[in-house]
């Protein structure tokens, strides 16, 4: 079941920290919260969710679900859609990589992060997309 639509901001932030620890440790560098990049033309600043102080890698973090249903949560996706136009902004030298919360409903073959990249890989260019469970396990589902 999904939560309450007010439970959202403190959710996200919840798995916003649990992806700063995972990546700390896989990186061994230190992820910062909400860093300021400058984007665009004029350029001007967009929060990302982490990044290394350098600004090598950048990182999102999105804590999405299926529909109590099982269908495809499509305005959340065009939040996905959302994140990686940002992250096309960003030099190529710049590691980018959308971490998304592992979500499964019964009797669905795929999780949420699979779909995602089925469907809308033809936009992702180099950005890694990762799934991350509720007990920090990472699994590469776009490199």
């Amino acid at each position: 079941m999904s939560n309450k639509n007010c439970d959202n901001p403190r959710v996200g932030r919840g798995f916003q920290a649990d992806v700063q620890c995972v990546l700390e440790k896989k990186f061994r560098k230190k992820f910062y919260f909400e860093v300021p990049i400058m984007i665009g033309n004029p350029a001007k600043n967009h929060k990302f969710d982490l990044a290394t102080k350098d600004g090598s890698i950048v990182v999102e973090c999105k804590c999405y679900t299926w529909t109590d249903s099982g269908n495809v949560p499509s305005a959340k996706l065009m939040g996905l859609d959302e994140a990686i136009f940002y992250f096309n902004f960003l030099p190529k030298s710049v590691m980018k990589i959308l971490c998304m919360k592992r979500a499964v409903f019964p009797g669905k073959e795929e999780t949420l992060a699979e779909y995602y990249v089925r469907v809308h890989g033809h936009l992702l260019n180099e950005v890694k997309i990762l799934e991350i469970s509720d007990v920090g396990k990472v699994r590469k589902i776009k490199s």
